[in-house]
């Protein structure tokens, strides 16, 4: 007589069957797996969020934009950039715009009574009116410089700076230089160039009338055309200075933000690391309950097999048994990683992003993982004649 043919139906109906049975240590056994699915997809999407985040930062700050500093010569001096180096950039055709800022030797103060030595840690910078343009500033109070108040005792504030100043808007005066400056404006924060954030600004023409500037810009910031960023780079040092262009230090602003980035990849992988191994622990739970399963239901086993049921029968129903409490645990993991993304995403304000990759590989790992688990106890089971099930006591 043939044995009779189990129908999908009928093999996930058995299976889930040896799961109801016992609930705790099923829900138990799936949380391990859950939570190492959970890490997996947490990880991968919090990294995925946190770089559609800096995508997005890069997008409206833009990528092409490049500075020029003065180097050193070939005796370690420190070395200074041409008066006229950010007028002679600008007329290279590539280049949208520049603009220069240069350093002065000053300190700014809350007001004259504060000790000299307390300055906050505070640049004074001389800079010319299309530095927002050119770097992409924004004004969080106030308004920039104009061709009027460049030449009069005004200043703007990077926003670390107010605060250090504890300057909260506009139209206070600082002690700037040994003079009374007014608080024009105040910056918002800015992604490309964090050196203007603890600084504070004033006019071009005001820093060399009142200031001592000798008018040598310390940093040109340049606004290439996207699509010739490298061609402009190469050129940059010859122009900004045509007689010892390797006395000329150039960079680009947001390869600093890209190597951040890289250093949070390296981080992420740590952290699957991590994952992995808490998948791997709870695929170990898996296999436990599914022994222990084995060992405690020896007699319906035994009863099975006399009723007819043949031992692929038997291995079939063990091995769904793992493979439904696997996916019971993967999916709560996928549910769980995901929720974990959009809560530290929202807090962050990032965009939540969860890659679909990884959520399908996190559904295969576990069914891997499950038929992995429950293979040595279905071919356990299925070892057992019926006679020694039976007499199991």
């Amino acid at each position: 007589m043939n044995a009779a043919r189990l129908a999908p139906r009928d093999v996930l109906r058995v299976g889930a069957a040896g799961l109801r049975s016992r609930p705790l240590r099923v829900f138990l056994s799936a949380l391990g797996i859950a939570i190492g699915i959970a890490a997996m997809i947490g990880v991968v999407g919090i990294s995925t969020s946190s770089r559609a985040q800096l995508q997005e930062t890069l997008d409206r700050l833009g990528t092409n934009l490049l500075t020029v500093a003065p180097g050193r010569d070939l005796f370690g001096d420190a070395t200074s950039l041409p008066a006229e180096s950010a007028g002679m950039i600008a007329r290279i055709p590539e280049v949208e715009s520049a603009s220069a800022t240069g350093r002065l030797d000053a300190k700014v103060y809350r007001n004259d009574r504060i000790p000299a030595g307390e300055s906050g840690g505070i640049s004074v910078l001389a800079a010319r009116l299309d530095l927002p343009r050119t770097v992409g500033l924004e004004i969080a109070a106030g308004a920039w410089l104009n061709p009027g108040t460049s030449r009069y005792p005004a200043v703007v504030l990077g926003t670390s700076a107010a605060d250090r100043l504890g300057v909260a808007g506009t139209g206070v005066q600082v002690w700037l230089g040994g003079q009374w400056f007014t608080v024009v404006g105040v910056l918002a924060p800015s992604a490309l160039a964090p050196e203007l954030d603890a600084a504070a600004l004033v006019g071009w023409d005001a820093a060399t009338a009142r200031l001592s500037f000798d008018g040598h810009p310390t940093t040109v910031y340049t606004r290439a055309e996207k699509d010739s960023v490298e061609k402009v780079r190469g050129l940059l040092a010859a122009t900004a200075n045509p007689e010892s262009p390797n006395e000329i230090e150039v960079s680009r602003p947001s390869d600093a933000l890209a190597a951040r980035n890289a250093t949070d990849e390296a981080f992420t992988g740590l952290l699957l690391g991590l994952g992995g191994v808490a998948l791997l622990v709870g695929g170990v739970g898996v296999a436990n309950t599914m022994v222990i399963s084995v060992l405690e239901r020896r007699s319906e086993i035994g009863l099975r097999r006399s009723l007819g049921a043949t031992r692929g029968q038997i291995r079939l129903q063990f091995l769904t048994e793992s493979q439904l409490l696997a996916a019971l645990g993967g999916m709560g993991g996928v549910a769980l990683g995901a929720l974990v993304t959009a809560v530290y995403a929202v807090s962050q304000g990032w965009p939540t992003v969860v890659p679909p990759w990884a959520m399908a590989g996190g559904l295969l790992a576990t069914l891997l993982i499950g038929a992995l688990a429950g293979l040595y106890p279905a071919l356990r089971a299925a070892r057992l004649s019926p006679t020694e099930a039976l007499n199991t006591p």
